[in-house]
């Protein structure tokens, strides 16, 4: 049987649950267990993919096609192994069927309560992961704070789970707040006690407290916090601020969480945590040997999280690469043909992000089109490819008024269309084109140098597409179809012969980077840019030279 952790948080949000409920898995994974990690999101929304990416991040999206919460992509991150719906739960969700239960009969004409049928379907979906035995160890990380009244039935099925379990086969983890109080040059404790004690009214008590802080915590100081929330001295850990996530997991292996865990669940602690790939990752991040400056042009640039899987890739990628990625956000609404060049002059490659509706389209249109026609590196993802399409039809094969019929129903070149199994779609929640698709790369083509490969698979985000009635001009112009679906016929990727890297995809490459294994076009586009960045050095210098002589 699966041993079961818990993660909850206190005294605010954003803490980082995700980061270290993914530290933690890193660990226990890196000593040989099977672990699997699942988000349970306390909001009434079924799933977040109708959810602004200004309210809630990124939706992500896994292989079988769930549109989940962006913690699920630190998971797959840390963990190099692919996540499922089973791994994100939210309230709507277990709302939604506990109702089509009733309505079935299910409960036998029985009043339908919180307790016990709403907390009955979150354990049963708690626990179905650990039940076909591919995993030792299953971490539940809780969304929200300890406090919050939409988390109480998530803390309350907690509480019956420790009861049924047993001790050494349920634990429960508690991220909370140190302050530092600069007045007073002092960290405080107050509001973790407050934090344990709420959860402790709840009927739950954490076996181990992990201290988000700015400053070190002395001894005395873990000793005051294992005191007044009656846990042992050396189940207060210590999480300071660290320059990148992927530091985590070696800070927490320093504060011996791997160890508190397994001790307390009675699991053998004898086997060190295999790193040595994770230490090298870091050590290419730390220390790189170049930089380049990339431009994220998107329409949610205010939220970082929104592209938050894009910007991680981006690490990965630089990593590998051993060159250090500078990412410049520029917002799409605000460029136009006038200031293009004076806003992407000094970039040394351009990516064009996915997104939805009309608003900045020309202005990514417009960046495209300076991407082309000066050799800068340029990589467009879904609406980003869609966009490279519509740039090509207009300024290349002159059809001045191409869109796509998203921004433009009524346009006389749609070389972007809806797809067809979408035209009779109305309701909008995980009704998309979604998941791992397969995708046949053309031989010889820069896609399939990329990838090393003629047959890849791919996740998908979207209800628009090539439109195929256009590809035979569009090609005989010049732009390829390096990459097509091989039963719909859909244009998975297109390129640009000639150009030091000119490259779009339908899907989402970012969503399947991972430490151990960076997406390969990300790895490419930085190469490309790191390429172009040394041009361009050179030439400077070359120029300087002249000007001295």
């Amino acid at each position: 049987m699966a041993k079961y952790i818990f993660v909850t948080g206190g005294v605010t949000s954003s803490l980082g649950k995700g980061i270290i409920a993914a530290s933690l898995a890193k660990l226990l994974q890196a000593r040989g267990f099977r672990v699997t990690i699942q988000k349970f999101d306390p909001y009434i929304n079924v799933d977040p993919g109708t959810l602004n990416p200004y309210e809630h991040g990124e939706c992500y999206v896994t292989e079988d096609g769930a549109e989940t919460d962006l913690d699920l992509g630190h998971y797959e991150r840390f963990l190099n192994t692919p996540t499922s719906q089973a791994n994100n739960v939210t309230t709507g969700r277990i709302y939604q069927t506990v109702i089509n239960k009733e309505r079935e009969g299910a409960y036998l004409g029985k009043t339908v309560q919180v307790i016990p049928h709403i907390t009955d379907e979150i354990k049963r979906r708690i626990l179905l992961l650990g039940k076909d035995g591919r995993y030792d160890i299953v971490i539940t990380e809780l969304g929200g704070t300890v406090g919050d009244i939409e988390s109480l039935p998530y803390i309350e099925a907690v509480r019956q789970l420790q009861w049924e379990l047993g001790e050494e086969d349920c634990l429960v983890v508690h991220l909370t707040l140190i302050p530092y109080l600069r007045a007073a040059k002092e960290l405080k404790t107050k509001p973790t006690q407050h934090s344990v004690r709420l959860l402790s009214e709840y009927g739950v008590h954490p076996d181990i407290i992990v201290c988000r802080t700015e400053e070190p915590m002395y001894r005395d100081l873990k000793k005051k916090i294992a005191l007044f929330c009656n846990v042992q001295v050396d189940a207060v850990i210590e999480a300071n601020d660290v320059p990148t996530i992927y530091e985590v997991p070696l800070e927490m292996m320093r504060e011996k969480l791997d160890v508190s865990v397994l001790k307390r669940l009675n699991l053998p602690v004898e086997k060190e945590p295999e790193l040595v790939k994770w230490r090298e990752f870091l050590d290419k991040l730390k220390y790189p040997k170049s930089k380049v400056t990339i431009g994220l042009i998107g329409k949610y640039v205010e939220l970082q999280d929104a592209y938050k899987s894009i910007l991680e890739s981006f690490i990965h990628a630089g990593s590998l690469n051993e060159c250090k990625v500078i990412v410049q956000n520029i917002h799409s609404e605000h460029i136009t043909p006038e200031n293009v060049c004076e806003k992407l002059k000094n970039l040394d490659g351009l990516l064009v992000a996915p997104g939805f509706g009309h608003r900045g389209i020309e202005g990514k249109i417009t960046a495209i089109q300076y991407a082309r026609e000066n050799n800068l590196p340029f990589f467009g993802i879904c609406l980003g490819m869609q966009m490279s399409v519509v740039e090509f039809a207009r300024n290349v094969l002159g059809w001045k008024d191409a869109h796509s019929v998203e921004m433009n129903p009524d346009t006389a070149h749609p070389v972007i269309n809806l797809m067809e199994e979408q035209k009779k779609v109305t309701a909008k929640g995980g009704t998309m084109r979604l998941g791992a698709y397969a995708c046949e790369l053309r031989a010889g083509s820069r896609a399939a140098e990329i990838y090393g490969a003629t047959a890849i698979s791919e996740r998908h985000r979207h209800r628009y597409e090539f439109n195929n009635e256009y590809l035979e001009a569009i090609e005989k112009a010049g732009m390829i179809p390096s990459g097509k679906n091989p039963e719909s016929g859909l244009v998975e990727m297109i390129e640009i012969p000639g150009h030091p890297f000119f490259v779009g995809s339908q899907f989402h490459p970012e969503l399947k980077s991972t430490v151990e294994s960076p997406a390969p076009l990300f790895v490419s586009f930085i190469k490309a840019a790191k390429q172009y960045a040394e041009s361009k050095n050179g030439k400077s210098k070359m120029a300087e030279e002249k000007i001295s002589q």
